[in-house]
């Protein structure tokens, strides 16, 4: 499968033309996509607009998305997620390049879930884990308490199991009848983004996305989360879950948050400071790295039998180097190998990578934390620019590495810390430009 598909009803070329515009001047990149898969294919109306990356062999993770927004909302973390899996991020219908008729008249959050399923099963996908914001979270809820055989893990992300009183999403609903998306549009960004980010270039093109969403569409999405309420049956809940909440998102409080974690069986809960709503775009490194962390706890294979020959091995650990390393740094190192070199590369992939680090219980975070200090403590300097590196390429935040530095300061000494400090700081500056 090509790093970047895009299958669904798309009207037109210059759509994606668009969509690519707006990804970039948000600062967001197609990564890995070559010209030839960023052209739509045409399909017919049945289907959810999606877009899939990673390998199609790897376990799926399906995206889902907030009202008002298109699939373009995962982007910060699609590719990162990718690394290991088969990411698929899909449009609510009327939005991005789904088409509203898939909407039917009256319909409930029921009805989008049971798109999403039909296009799991146009893709061959039986089970996987889903992840969605706001009423792409209730969407995962619905197929969670109603599905519990299809989900194996569960990301609820500035959502709720009821979003309110009726009367407000029936009125909002009645607004965008009679008066299309502008009003709407108008006031996003105060909802969607704390006042410091509103004029964030990626949150603009959020909001100019919002003004080309089908209005039909939208009323009918209004309507159907005013009768959503799935608060007496989130106990049915089985799948691992984590909930994530922005701090200052006043469109799903955090109350909210804590009412799902605190009544979804073993749930865990997750706030991010500085956030409003659209978290995923606002602060896209903690939702990475929360959403990891998560992921790589409850993966469907932590359990499996250990490869127990040396070509499983061989080829667990190249999976395992690739997602943790990157797969630059990875084909830059097969490059440079040499039939002298060529024992060692072996063994590393195979032990380092597909024994130790393949081992279960242990989520891939945390194995970069623990990483990070024998580096520090035996002055491997380029080996630990490299881990630190890679780390924040796959959702580690500043604040994390800087307690995995702090902490080495008392038990590899302050001389060793104040190196290391120096190392991160450096790649922290190259990282933020």
């Amino acid at each position: 499968m090509p790093a970047l598909v895009v299958v669904g009803q798309v009207d037109e070329v210059a759509l994606f033309q668009r969509e690519r515009y707006r990804l970039c001047i948000c600062g967001f990149s197609m990564t890995g996509a070559r010209p030839e898969d960023n052209l739509p294919e045409r399909h017919d109306m049945t289907v959810l607009h999606h877009r899939a990356d990673g390998a199609g062999t790897a376990p799926p993770l399906i995206l889902g998305p907030s009202l008002g927004t298109s699939l373009s909302v995962w982007e910060p973390q699609a590719a990162a997620l990718a690394r290991g899996r088969q990411v698929i991020r899909y449009d609510l219908p009327g939005h991005g390049g789904s088409p509203a008729g898939l909407l039917p008249a009256a319909a409930t959050v029921g009805d989008v879930a049971g798109l999403v399923l039909a296009l799991a099963d146009r893709l061959g996908i039986d089970r996987f884990a889903y992840a969605g914001i706001s009423f792409g979270g209730a969407v995962g809820t619905w197929l969670a308490v109603n599905h519990p055989e299809r989900v194996t893990s569960l990301m609820l992300i500035c959502t709720s199991a009821h979003f309110g009183e009726p009367g407000g999403w029936h009125e909002r609903a009645r607004l965008v009848r009679t008066e299309g998306m502008v009003p709407v549009a108008d006031t996003a960004a105060g909802r969607w983004f704390t006042p410091s980010f509103v004029d964030d270039p990626a949150a603009q093109a959020l909001v100019a996305d919002l003004r080309t969403t089908d209005a039909t569409a939208y009323a009918a999405s209004c309507d159907a989360l005013a009768s959503f309420d799935l608060r007496a049956e989130l106990s049915r809940i089985t799948a691992p879950t984590l909930v994530v909440a922005g701090r200052e998102d006043l469109a799903t409080p955090v109350d909210h948050a804590r009412l799902l974690a605190d009544r979804i069986p073993g749930a865990s809960l997750t706030e991010v400071a500085h956030a409003a709503h659209l978290v995923t775009v606002e602060r896209p490194a903690p939702v990475l790295a929360a959403l990891r962390g998560h992921l790589d706890s409850h993966s469907e294979t932590r359990d499996a039998t250990v490869p127990s020959d040396d070509g499983s091995r061989y080829a667990a650990g190249m999976a395992v180097r690739r997602a943790v390393l990157g797969d630059a740094h990875v084909a830059r190192a097969i490059a440079r190998t040499t039939e002298f070199t060529s024992v060692f590369q072996d063994f590393i992939t195979r032990y380092a990578w597909g024994e130790v680090w393949t081992r279960p219980g242990r989520s891939r975070t945390t194995r970069r934390c623990m990483t990070l200090t024998p580096m520090i403590a035996n002055g491997h300097h380029d080996e630990l620019g490299m881990h630190i590196r890679a780390a924040l390429q796959d959702g580690l935040t500043p604040a994390d590495i800087q307690e995995v530095l702090l902490q080495s300061a008392i038990y590899c000494g302050v001389p060793a810390a104040n190196t290391a400090f120096a190392i991160a700081g450096g790649i922290l500056e190259e990282h933020d430009s």
